[in-house]
């Protein structure tokens, strides 16, 4: 298991990709690629606009301790993974590389989904859209590539092994 150091949590502020209002404005963005979920509201807003994500990562909450519906992923496959705050268990890991490898998957967390992001950009392939909330801003919408993937990796490093 990683824990991220509170000392480093600002590094986690700034969105890791292109912000939107909302999810039909950054529609364009989503077309014609593989669609990647982080966070109950974005999944279910997603869904209500037609997107089928591949994957979607979700904890039952939103903002962190206001509990919303179930999300529920048509055709999708459920891994269930405990991944406490401020963490990314080998479990969460590990169900992110299952969910991409045979998609479609809904990954539940008891704990938090937040930091999914890491592990879901450095396993996704090239060209996935990686989508997720920004509380009080709209979404964020994250194309992978080399450079995404750089990122992901630079911020992984500011976790430390537990």
């Amino acid at each position: 298991m990683r824990r991220l150091p509170d000392e480093h949590r600002g590094a986690f502020r700034a969105p890791y990709g292109e912000l939107y209002p909302s999810i039909d404005a950054a529609r364009p963005a989503l077309e014609g690629r593989t669609v990647l979920a982080v966070g109950d509201v974005v999944t279910a807003g997603l869904l209500a606009d037609g997107i089928v994500p591949a994957v979607a990562i979700v904890d039952g909450f939103t903002a962190r301790d206001q509990p919303v519906n179930a999300v529920e992923l048509p055709g999708a496959r459920v891994l269930r993974v405990k991944n406490p705050a401020a963490t990314l268990t080998d479990a969460l890991e590990a169900a992110v590389r299952d969910g991409l490898a045979r998609p479609p998957a809904l990954i539940v967390v008891d704990g938090e989904e937040d930091l999914a992001v890491i592990p879901l950009a450095l396993a996704a392939p090239d060209g996935a859209a990686l989508v997720y909330g920004q509380p009080g801003k709209g979404v964020v919408v994250s194309t992978i590539d080399p450079e995404r993937r750089a990122l992901a990796r630079a911020l992984l490093d500011l976790f430390v092994d537990e």
